[in-house]
C-alpha cells in the first residue's frame, strides 16, 4: 500500500498546486493593468517567463536524472514560494516595477522548468508498472479540473481582496506542494554520469535511438508551431465574432471538460498499443479549429472544444505512459525535457507568427492551414512502425478507485 499512499500524497500536493497556478493567471493580468500596463508590458512579462522555461528545461532533466526527483522538486517549489511570495509583497505594497516583475517571474519559470521533468521522473516512481495509465489519467483529471476551478476561484478572490491576495494563494500552494513531496518516501538508485552536457546529450541519443519517440518529439515540434497560431486567432475569433469575452469563457470551459472527459476515457480504456491509439484520437483537435471557420457557431466550436480536447488529452495519457514504460529511468526525465522543450519552442513561435500570417492570408485561411498541419503532424507518426507496434503490458484498476 506505500505506492498508494505515496501517489495519493503527490496527486493531493500537485492538486492544490494547480489551483494555486490558477490563481496566478488571474492576478498577474490584473495586477500589470491595473498598474498602468497594457498588453505590451504584459507581453514583456510572459515572454520573460517563456524564455527562462527554455533556458532551463534541459539542465532540469539532467538533474532530476542526478538526483531523487523528490528534491529537485522540493528546491524547485521553494524557489517558487518566494519568488511568488515577493510578487505579492510588491503589489501589496503598491511598488510595481516591470523589470523587478520580469525578473521574478523568469525565476518562477526557471524553477519550474526543474520541476516538470523532476515529477516527470518521480510518477513512475510511485506507482506500479501496470498502473501507471491509471496514475497518469488520474493525474490529467485533476489537473484539468483544476485549470477551469483556479482561474474561476482566483477570479474572485482577485476581484474581492485584490492581486496580492491571488499571489498570495498561489506561494501557499506551492508549500503545500513541498509538504506532499517531502512525505512521499519512495527512492530510486542514482549514479552521475559525466559533464552537463554530455548528460543532455545522452538523453537527446535515447530519442534519436527510438523511431517513435523521435518521430514523436518531431512531430510535436511542427504540431506546436501551428497550436499556436490557433491559440492566437481563436481568442480573435471568439471575442470579435462570437460574443465576445463570455464567449471566450464558454470555450474554455468546455476545453476543460473536453480533457476531463479525456482522462477519464483514458482511466477506462486501455489499449495495448498505447501509441496507436494515442496518435489515432490526436486528429480530433482538428475538428475544434475548423469549427471556427466551417460553420463558424458557438455551439460548433463548443461542441468542437470538447471532442477536441478529450483527444488531446487522451493522447497525453498514452504518450506519457509510453514514456514510462519504455524509456529507461535513468534517462526519463532528461527525455521528457527535450520533449518539453521542443513545444516551448514551437508555440511562442506559432504565437508570434499568428499575427503577420492572418494579415497577410486572412483569418480563415491561416486557421484552415492550421488545421492542415495539426492533422498532418498528428497522423504522420502512425508510418513509423515503431508508433503502431510499441505494446505495453495489460494495466490494473484505475489507482484512485475504492480498494
Amino acid at each position: 500500500m506505500r505506492p498508494v499512499r505515496d501517489f495519493r500524497l503527490l496527486a493531493a500536493g500537485q492538486a492544490l498546486s494547480w489551483l494555486g497556478n490558477g490563481f496566478q493567471t488571474v492576478a498577474l493580468a490584473v495586477a500589470v493593468v491595473l498598474h498602468g500596463g497594457g498588453p505590451g508590458e504584459l507581453g514583456i512579462v510572459l515572454a520573460s517567463g517563456i524564455v527562462a522555461r527554455l533556458l532551463g528545461s534541459l539542465f532540469g532533466g539532467v538533474w532530476a536524472d542526478r538526483v531523487q526527483p523528490q528534491r529537485v522538486m522540493i528546491g524547485s517549489d521553494l524557489v517558487r514560494v518566494a519568488t511568488v511570495g515577493g510578487t505579492a509583497v510588491m503589489f501589496g505594497t503598491d511598488r510595481y516595477s516591470l523589470p523587478l516583475l520580469c525578473l521574478l517571474t523568469g525565476l518562477t519559470a526557471l524553477a519550474g522548468s526543474f520541476f516538470q521533468p523532476a515529477m516527470t521522473a518521480l510518477k513512475p516512481m510511485v506507482v506500479p508498472a501496470a498502473r501507471r495509465q491509471s496514475a497518469n489519467a488520474s493525474l490529467s483529471m485533476l489537473q484539468t479540473a483544476c485549470s477551469v476551478a483556479g482561474p474561476a476561484a482566483g477570479g474572485l478572490v482577485v476581484a474581492g481582496a485584490g492581486a496580492a491576495a491571488g499571489f498570495a494563494v498561489n506561494a501557499a500552494s506551492f508549500l503545500a506542494s513541498v509538504v506532499s513531496v517531502a512525505l512521499v518516501r519512495a527512492r530510486v538508485e542514482r549514479v552521475r554520469g559525466g559533464g552537463m552536457f554530455q548528460e543532455m546529450g545522452q538523453g537527446w541519443a535515447e530519442v534519436r535511438s527510438r523511431d517513435w519517440l523521435l518521430s514523436g518529439v518531431l512531430a510535436a515540434t511542427v504540431y506546436h508551431v501551428a497550436n499556436g497560431v490557433v491559440l492566437v486567432l481563436a481568442q480573435v475569433v471568439a471575442v470579435e465574432q462570437l460574443g465576445g469575452a463570455s464567449s471566450a469563457g464558454f470555450i474554455a470551459a468546455a476545453e476543460g471538460l473536453g480533457g476531463f472527459l479525456g482522462a477519464a476515457l483514458a482511466l477506462r480504456v486501455r489499449p495495448r498499443r498505447m501509441l496507436l491509439a494515442g496518435w489515432s484520437v490526436l486528429p480530433l483537435m482538428t475538428l475544434w479549429v475548423l469549427a471556427y471557420v466551417v460553420p463558424g457557431t458557438l455551439t460548433a466550436v463548443l461542441a468542437g472544444a470538447v471532442v477536441g480536447y478529450a483527444g488531446l488529452i487522451f493522447f497525453d495519457v498514452c504518450w506519457e505512459t509510453a514514456l514510462q514504460d519504455h524509456v529507461p529511468h535513468q534517462l526519463l526525465a532528461r527525455v521528457a525535457s527535450w520533449d518539453t522543450l521542443t513545444s516551448f519552442l514551437g508555440m511562442p513561435l506559432g504565437n508570434a507568427l499568428a499575427g503577420p500570417l492572418a494579415a497577410a492570408f486572412g483569418t480563415d485561411r491561416v486557421l484552415l492551414g492550421c488545421a492542415g498541419v495539426l492533422l498532418l503532424s498528428s497522423l504522420a507518426p502512425l508510418l513509423v512502425p515503431g508508433s503502431r507496434s510499441l505494446v505495453r503490458p495489460d494495466a490494473e484498476p484505475a489507482l484512485l478507485a475504492p480498494t
